[in-house]
């Protein structure tokens, strides 16, 4: 049985079209996933209410990007979640860095740690913000800290 050249190059093209929809449609609802998450949203309302943070990055309008699903940074599972989530305001950009952990009685989100990661190099925790930003902080040494004490909102 002959199968004509056309007849392949319209499979093709056909298969290519499918899959990349597939990929674009999974893509697309592993950021809703992300964005819906408890854990997203504590750490983007923290940064919301950290006004030095918000003054830093030039918002309001704070933009929240998608996250980068190859980033080895990212790690969620049943108990923790580790994100690096990107944000710009109007002055610059950066990442926003949190690390939660869920209660196993209420299973609930806790915020751990929630630290911005401007562009320009400074760093500020929002979990305990300064009057002013950070200067000279080595930011992935305030990241790994663990002393920071848990918060949750509700």
């Amino acid at each position: 049985m002959r199968v004509s050249n056309s007849h392949l190059q319209q499979l093709t093209i056909f298969t290519t079209v499918l899959t990349g929809g597939g990929i674009g449609t999974m893509y697309y609802l592993l950021q809703q996933t992300f964005a819906g998450s408890d854990y997203h949203r504590l750490a983007v309302q923290e940064l919301e209410a950290c006004p030095v943070a918000m003054e830093s990055l030039g918002a309001p309008p704070l933009k929240v990007h998608n996250i980068h699903l190859t980033d080895r940074y990212n790690r969620v599972d049943k108990h923790t979640a580790q994100i690096k989530i990107p944000v710009t305001g109007i002055k610059t950009g950066g990442y926003l860095c949190a690390s939660s952990l869920r209660d196993p009685n209420t299973n609930r989100w806790n915020l751990k740690q929630a630290v911005l990661k401007l562009r320009e190099g400074n760093v500020i925790d929002l979990l305990s913000p300064p009057s002013t930003t950070a200067d000279g902080i080595d930011a992935d040494q305030l990241y790994e800290q663990t002393t920071l004490p848990a918060r949750s909102r509700r």
